[in-house]
Formats: structure tokens, C-alpha cells, sequence
């Protein structure tokens, strides 16, 4: 099957004269021709186009990303973390934590996201170190420097995952509650998703009661989950209202929602991978 310039603008989400840049100035043009000599695209041109629109997504320039994106990404399974494979992982983290030194942080970080996979690093590696350097610093009164540049060299890292592309369902919309600020769980469920091929949507942190129900309303998604850490910010979060819309299944996840009664029909993921699943199971249906 082959497509037109405009059909392949309209799948990959992007303007017209874009893909005919891309062509002039990267050869990241079409493969083959009618007999006409109107261009079209094929499978793989349409691929290549994928990751060129991924890669400059994630800030990478034009020109870089067009080589990056010629290059057939390799298969690779993600292999569960082991406990003692773990346990050097956090060792080598928290060492390089304690130092300061964020760019061994993020090579770290990045190696193990490649290597196991989001939810493993995420549950394994990554929440059992942030958690140890926020109980030294709660101890000491001390520390809160290293807790923040690890926090954000994780953050990153989880970011970098590359995120779905193409047309397809909006499978889930994350949100924080009205004044929560803790944005790092929903960043790991995201990069989770984006590992499984979905595609997905953060409103990020302070998300007021309205503005979630407005994007709710305009997008549609399979799952909306909000997060929220205390129970003073999760009673804020509408859940009756957005319970009330049409086409999402509601969940909600974080320590601060445990002991509150839920709506009928609202979710709560018990873990990570648990999230995943539960977005999984609802983009299947």
C-alpha cells in the first residue's frame, strides 16, 4: 500500500510543506512514483517519517534527527530487573546522587530504562532510591539539593523515552489533583504506556477541577487518571463530575487516595504496572 504526501501529513500530524521539507532538505522523501510522477509513500517511508516526527518531538535538530531516523531501531525485549542486578543499580544511583553528579544520574538511568523497561527500573530501582533520599533529608534537615537533581535526572530519563506516534486512540489522559506538584509517577506511567505503543497525555501538575473536566470533554481519552499524594489535595479532585462524562473509564492513584471512599465505577491502581494494565485492558475493549 502506498499513501499521498497529504494522506501521510494527516497520519503523522504535521503540515504538508513540512514533509516537503524534509524531502529537500534531508531526502526523506518518497520511494516511489506513479507513472505520472506523482509521489507516494510507502510503509517503510511512512516508518522512517515517524521516527524523524518522534525524534524532533523530543528536541533533537532536523538535521540530526533525519540520520537517526533512517536507521532501523534495534528489537530488543526488555528483561526484568533481578534483585541483585537491582540492588547494584541503587547502590550506583544513590553513590552518584550523593555526589552531585547528574550526568552519571542520567546514563545510569537511561541504561537501566533500555535495558528492563520502565515499570521494573520504575519499582525496583527508581522509587526505593527517591524514597531513601527523602527520608535522609526529612532526618538530617539536610540533602534536599540531592533529592531534587535526582529526582530530576529521573524525570529525564523517563522522558526520553520515545512516545508513540501516528494516528491512533488517545489511551490515557494524566492529570495531578488542584494543587498537587508531585509530577514524577504520572511521568513513569507515561513512558510506561509509551513502551507499550500508546499514546497518551499529561495536564501536569495544579490541574484546576474545571480545566480537567474541559480536556476530559475535548479528548475523549480511554482512561483518565488523576494523582494525587495527600488526602486534602485528592478531596479536591470532582470526581462525581468527571465520573459523569461520556467514554473514559476514571481512575485515580497515589497515597493520598487511600482510605477515601470512591464513586462507583472509579478505579485505583494498586502499582505501576497495575496502571499500565488497567490501560492496557481498556484500549483492547
Amino acid at each position: 500500500m502506498t499513501y499521498t504526501p497529504r494522506a501521510v501529513a494527516g497520519m503523522l500530524g504535521i503540515a504538508p510543506t513540512t514533509l516537503r521539507t524534509w524531502d529537500q532538505r534531508y531526502g526523506l522523501g518518497p520511494s516511489k512514483r506513479t507513472e505520472g510522477g506523482h509521489r507516494r509513500y510507502d510503509e517503510a517511508d511512512v516508518e522512517v517519517l515517524r521516527r524523524m516526527v518522534a525524534l524532533t518531538g523530543q528536541g533533537v535538530a532536523a538535521a540530526s534527527a533525519a540520520v537517526l531516523a533512517r536507521q532501523e531501531p534495534p528489537a530488543r525485549a526488555h528483561s526484568p530487573i533481578s534483585a541483585a542486578e537491582a540492588i547494584q543499580a541503587r547502590r550506583g544511583f544513590l553513590a552518584a546522587a550523593k555526589r552531585l553528579d547528574e550526568p552519571l544520574m542520567l546514563g545510569l538511568a537511561a541504561k537501566l530504562l533500555t535495558d528492563h523497561g520502565v515499570v521494573s527500573v520504575w519499582e525496583s530501582v527508581f522509587v526505593p532510591c527517591l524514597v531513601e533520599l527523602g527520608e535522609l533529608t526529612a532526618v538530617r534537615g539536610l540533602g534536599v539539593e540531592i533529592e531534587h537533581l535526582a529526582s530530576g535526572s529521573v524525570l529525564q530519563a523517563l522522558r526520553d523515552v520515545p512516545r508513540a506516534v501516528g494516528p491512533g486512540v488517545l489511551a490515557a489522559l494524566l492529570s495531578c489533583a488542584p494543587e498537587e506538584q508531585h509530577v514524577l509517577a504520572l511521568e513513569a506511567l507515561g513512558a510506561a504506556l509509551s513502551e507499550e505503543g500508546c499514546q497518551w497525555r499529561s495536564l501536569g501538575a495544579r490541574v484546576p477541577a474545571e480545566a480537567l473536566c474541559d480536556a476530559v470533554t475535548r479528548l475523549r481519552p480511554s482512561v483518565v487518571l488523576v494523582w494525587a499524594h495527600r488526602a486534602d489535595l485528592a478531596e479536591l479532585v470532582p470526581l462525581d463530575e468527571l465520573g459523569a462524562l461520556p467514554g473514559s473509564l476514571l481512575a485515580v492513584a497515589g497515597p493520598g487516595w487511600i482510605g477515601l471512599p470512591l464513586p462507583p465505577g472509579v478505579r485505583r491502581p494498586a502499582s505501576l504496572a497495575d496502571a499500565v494494565e488497567l490501560v492496557l485492558d481498556r484500549v483492547r475493549l
